[in-house]
């Protein structure tokens, strides 16, 4: 399977999984830091992106397990085999699984998918991401024009970021366009209303919650707590749902204690 992705640095291979709707950019903020400890792969979700969807063969439903199995099998086109991963909302809840079926060396999940624990808290977070996506198909000078304005990207942007207004136009617009062509969106939402995880791996494990997350809730963080009672935790003050842009210094920093390249700060 062809994915799209970056690649940089050296040393032990870091994996970067990006949510639904998102693009390997997502990661931007926080690459040239990790690079300096790690060969830094971030990749394009099947049907994401620049990447072609997977498709499942007739009768198979296009599930969380079925594309973590894609991207495990993606791993020896990279030369590469049980590398760190770290992962934001459905790319944290595949990085999870990753673990759980013996293909990742060490997790880093900010706010993983499938910690809800009501079927309000799901269609509150599907509901919300596929308005998002909705709005993404106003003509292309409306959405650059929102891109390039403080207060119209804040707006438009609030539901995803805590810190909306630091985003770069261009990368709030690509970030749009790229929701928009997302051609995996509506079967992974679909079947991301049915999932839940559950077991737990031996590597070492961080989970990660923004305090101001507005799609998957902060609530959800303890159940993440009940079900990876091994874990480290952290809160990601005033950060939302897609962290790395909101603070790239502590994302990053996370990631590399995690992944043992540095010293985990008292």
């Amino acid at each position: 399977m062809q994915l799209s992705y970056a690649r940089r640095g050296s040393g032990t291979p870091l994996v970067l999984i990006h949510g639904i709707g998102h693009r390997w950019q997502a990661w931007e903020p926080v690459l040239d830091r990790l690079a300096e400890h790690h060969d830094v792969i971030a990749i394009d979700i099947p049907g994401f992106g620049k990447s072609a969807p997977l498709l499942p063969a007739p009768g198979r439903r296009y599930t969380i397990e079925f594309a973590m199995s894609g991207i495990a099998d993606s791993f020896a086109g990279f030369g590469i085999e049980r590398p760190h991963v770290a992962g934001n909302s459905l790319g944290g809840a595949l990085a999870l699984e990753l673990a759980r079926h013996g293909h990742a060396a060490s997790v880093t999940a900010f706010s993983p998918a499938g910690f809800w624990q009501t079927r309000w808290e799901t269609a509150w977070a599907t509901g919300n991401l596929s308005l998002s996506r909705a709005a993404t198909f106003a003509p292309k000078p409306v959405l650059r024009y929102v891109a390039d304005h403080e207060t119209t990207r804040g707006l438009a942007f609030g539901m995803i970021f805590g810190r909306p207004r630091r985003l770069d136009p261009a990368q709030a617009l690509g970030d749009t366009l790229a929701m928009r062509e997302g051609r995996s969106f509506r079967p992974v939402a679909k079947e991301a209303r049915h999932y839940r995880y559950a077991g737990e791996s031996d590597v070492p494990t961080t989970v990660a919650w923004g305090t101001k997350d507005r799609i998957l809730l902060h609530r959800q963080f303890e159940q993440a707590k009940r079900i990876l009672p091994k874990a480290r935790f952290e809160d990601l003050p005033g950060c939302g749902h897609v962290p790395m842009n909101d603070d790239p210094e502590r994302v990053s920093r996370l990631i590399l204690e995690t992944t043992g390249a540095i010293s985990v700060e008292p």
